[in-house]
C-alpha cells in the first residue's frame, strides 16, 4: 500500500515553450504516467499529479517510506525528462503522507535522497498527512 504521494507544478524549459512538448503524443513516459500529467492551456506549465512509489511496471517493491520516496522521485524525474524539464523547473510540490511519525523518523534519509535526485533545487513545498491514499 502506498504511503507517499507527490503532486507538483513544473515551469517548463524554453524548448517546451516553443511548442515542442505534446503530452503523451509519442507513447512515452507521459502517456504511461499513472496520473495523466498534462499541459494546461498554451502556457509553459506542466501539472504532474499522483506520482507514487511503484515501479514503471506498476509494482510496489519499496516497503519503507524512504524507498517509496526514492521511487516516487524517480517516477517524477522520468515524467520531467519526457517534457524536456528537470528538477530545476519544479516550482511547487505537495507531498501526501500517511504516517507523520515515519516521516519525521526518516527526515535525514529523505533529505539525502532528495539531494541525490533533485540536487540543490528546493521548490515551495508542503507535506500533508492524510489517513489513506487511493490508487
Amino acid at each position: 500500500m502506498p504511503r507517499f504521494l507527490l503532486v507538483l507544478l513544473v515551469a517548463l524549459p524554453l524548448a517546451a515553450r516553443a511548442g515542442e512538448f505534446a503530452p503523451g503524443g509519442d507513447g512515452g513516459t507521459l502517456a504511461r504516467a499513472f496520473a495523466l500529467p498534462a499541459q494546461l492551456g498554451r502556457g509553459p506549465v506542466l501539472h504532474v499529479a499522483g506520482q507514487i512509489g511503484w515501479t514503471p511496471e506498476g509494482k510496489f517493491e519499496a516497503t519503507t517510506l524512504p524507498a517509496q520516496f526514492a521511487q516516487t522521485l524517480d517516477n517524477t524525474l522520468a515524467v520531467l525528462r519526457e517534457a524536456n524539464a528537470g528538477p530545476e523547473h519544479v516550482a511547487r510540490m505537495t507531498w501526501y503522507i500517511t504516517n507523520k511519525r515515519a516521516y519525521l523518523a526518516s527526515l535525514a534519509e529523505l533529505g539525502a535522497i532528495w539531494r541525490e535526485k533533485m540536487g540543490k533545487n528546493y521548490p515551495a513545498m508542503a507535506v500533508v498527512e492524510v489517513t489513506a491514499l487511493i490508487e
